[in-house]
């Protein structure tokens, strides 16, 4: 399995930075998958921007490089308590629920993940 090195992105209005993306290996606490994959570690944004795409277009960016790199499977983890609407989020760019955990017994958490083939959200 190759692994692939870290990497961080920001999106920026002019001279403002807007957004954040760092991708690389899953996290701790998730289990392993048996095929390459891109792991979405970080993405944030700026609220004063909503409605600007930023989340969608720093994903897309993450798709590329999955895509370039030759790896067919992107996840991501967020916070599943609350109203879920981190969860529908994502699924909103394409990726479907895969795995459901709690983190030390204190943080609920949802695994999602997107294959190659559906990098058309």
């Amino acid at each position: 399995m190759r692994i692939l090195q870290p990497q961080s992105t920001y999106g920026e209005a002019p001279g403002v930075i807007v957004g954040a993306l760092a991708v690389g290996e899953k996290m701790p606490y998730v289990a392993p998958v048996s095929e390459p994959e891109l792991y979405v570690r970080l993405l944030v944004s700026d609220r004063q921007y909503a409605g600007n795409q930023i989340g969608k277009r720093l994903l897309d960016h993450a798709r590329d490089l999955a895509s370039k790199d030759g790896v067919s499977l992107l996840r991501v983890d967020c916070y599943a308590g609350g109203d879920g609407k981190l969860i529908r989020y994502y699924e909103s760019q394409g990726f479907k629920r895969f795995e459901r955990l709690d983190v030390k017994g204190e943080w609920p958490c949802q695994v999602l993940a997107q294959r190659y083939g559906s990098f058309t959200a």
